[in-house]
């Protein structure tokens, strides 16, 4: 079976919903745990890599762009 793809920064859908009723989960921490914030309510969780593996059922939006290259990221420059 293969391992799925993920990156910082993803939008993924998971099998249950979060309590706010939304499924949708924003990864903002990646290691041995993973960090991820509901796209509803703001409320971040903190869970082992091997439960978010099992418990995630697709990427709904990649930080990748289609070249194989990672996105801009959004900076703010300092004004002179």
């Amino acid at each position: 079976m293969e391992r799925k793809q993920f990156e910082l920064g993803d939008v993924v859908q998971m099998k249950k919903q979060h309590p706010c009723g939304s499924n949708e989960m924003e990864i903002i921490r990646m290691g041995m745990d993973i960090r991820i914030k509901c796209v509803g309510c703001k409320h971040s969780v903190l869970i082992p890599r091997a439960k978010f593996e099992k418990n995630m059922k697709k990427v709904l939006r990649s930080t990748v762009s289609a070249d194989g290259g990672q996105a801009p990221a959004q900076t703010e420059l300092d004004p002179i």
